[in-house]
């Protein structure tokens, strides 16, 4: 992994960048998290099927995406740098051992070597590109094991913070398909935000951040059903803030 971030698509092409935080669920092959391997398939490592969304919607429509290389597990890039949760040592009930007590030298080594790089590079990339619009792409999966017989019914949440431009005109189109949409659900973005934050909010940049059930990307058909819903979405709320 030569950098913790990958470029793909051009902005020129449509204005609309798509940030995609917990893309990857990979770990270094040096660091050992503690964890059985079978959980990096698990949703505590990343956020399932938003890498493929973003690649389909790069691919079909020439929007630009920004994605991280790297596991949650290893820095959770949607936190702020003196957060614990920013290498997380609990995960919806699983304990990550590598991440409970850090020295204060690993985890500035972590940062350094992960969270500041991909930052740095998101905040050049929009200084120089200027994006009309950016949207923020995570999943959620549809039961917590540290939460079992709490409702997660939501086809799709939007989020947002003290902007909600491009999250009101996101709403707006969603809220006319056939599924259940979470407006601040199924967390709010008063709360977790800080991506958005960082990059939009402060330039005054229309955003949104958007969270689709993990059960409705599990195959290709899944996959490409988003995208193009996505894609009908992001024309909407375009047109919309060009008005």
């Amino acid at each position: 992994m030569s950098n913790p971030w990958k470029l793909i698509g051009s902005l020129e092409a449509s204005n609309v960048l798509l940030v995609v935080d917990h893309a990857s669920n990979h770990v270094p092959s040096e660091m050992d998290l503690g964890i059985d391997a079978t959980l990096l398939q698990d949703h505590i490592a990343w956020d399932i099927g938003t890498a493929a969304i973003a690649e389909k919607l790069v691919d079909q429509h020439g929007h630009a995406a920004f994605l991280a290389q790297f596991s949650r597990l290893v820095v959770d890039l949607n936190r702020y740098p003196n957060e614990d949760g920013v290498m997380p040592s609990v995960s919806d009930g699983i304990e990550i051992p590598a991440n409970i007590s850090p020295s204060e030298r690993a985890r500035r080594q972590r940062l350094e070597r992960f969270f500041h790089p991909y930052h740095d590079k998101l905040s050049s990339l929009i200084e120089e590109r200027q994006p009309q619009f950016i949207l923020s792409i995570h999943s959620f999966s549809p039961r917590l094991r540290s939460a079992p017989d709490a409702e997660r019914p939501w086809d799709v949440g939007i989020m947002y913070n003290g902007d909600d431009r491009g999250a009101r005109f996101a709403l707006e189109y969603l809220n006319t398909l056939p599924m259940v949409v979470g407006d601040q659900q199924p967390y709010s973005g008063k709360d977790l935000n800080a991506t958005m934050n960082r990059h939009a909010e402060t330039r005054g940049i229309a955003y949104s951040m958007m969270e689709i059930r993990q059960d409705l990307l599990a195959d290709d058909a899944g996959i490409t059903r988003w995208a193009s819903i996505i894609q009908a979405m992001l024309v909407h709320v375009r047109s919309r803030l060009q008005d």
